[in-house]
């Protein structure tokens, strides 16, 4: 059987990218079970309510939930375990003095398979207050409305 190229996107926490500012992303390897692997690959995995934390010079990632899977016995996993990240030294050296800095967390923006193998992208964030919310939201929708309106004086 061929090996799985490419890159194929499981779950997006699109809500992270409207409740927080995103500074950098990072891309991160998962330490999963097997049945973990198998649910991912039918597509069922929620990020909404996850983060991630570094303890002890080790990444973790907390309460991302991916369902039991369907054909599994004794040997299922939990739904909402904490999994281990795969980050390089230098990078979870960079990570804990951002976070350190103060305002900042790690949120999960993606679960994909890159190559055959799970990976998440996790971002450094900053959280943002209504009204940068309210500015976000005004500022999608006025270019949504000169995009129509561009559109339909085209025709």
């Amino acid at each position: 059987m061929p090996r799985e190229t490419g890159r194929k996107v499981i779950a997006q926490n699109k809500r992270a990218w409207h409740d927080y500012h995103i500074e950098d992303t990072y891309e991160a390897g998962l330490v999963l079970q097997g049945t973990e692997v198998k649910s991912l690959r039918l597509g069922r995995a929620s990020l909404l309510d996850g983060y991630a934390v570094i303890k002890d010079g080790e990444a973790w990632l907390i309460n991302v939930h991916i369902p039991e899977y369907t054909m599994g016995t004794w040997t299922n996993h939990a739904a909402r375990r904490t999994r281990k990240l795969l980050l390089h030294r230098k990078e979870i050296e960079k990570l804990v003095s951002k976070t350190k800095e103060g305002g900042l967390t790690l949120v999960p923006l993606a679960i994909y398979f890159k190559d055959g193998r799970a990976k998440i992208e996790i971002g450094l964030a900053k959280g943002k207050k209504d009204w940068d919310k309210r500015q976000t939201l005004a500022e999608n929708q006025a270019k949504r409305e000169m995009a129509r309106a561009l559109r339909h004086r085209n025709r």
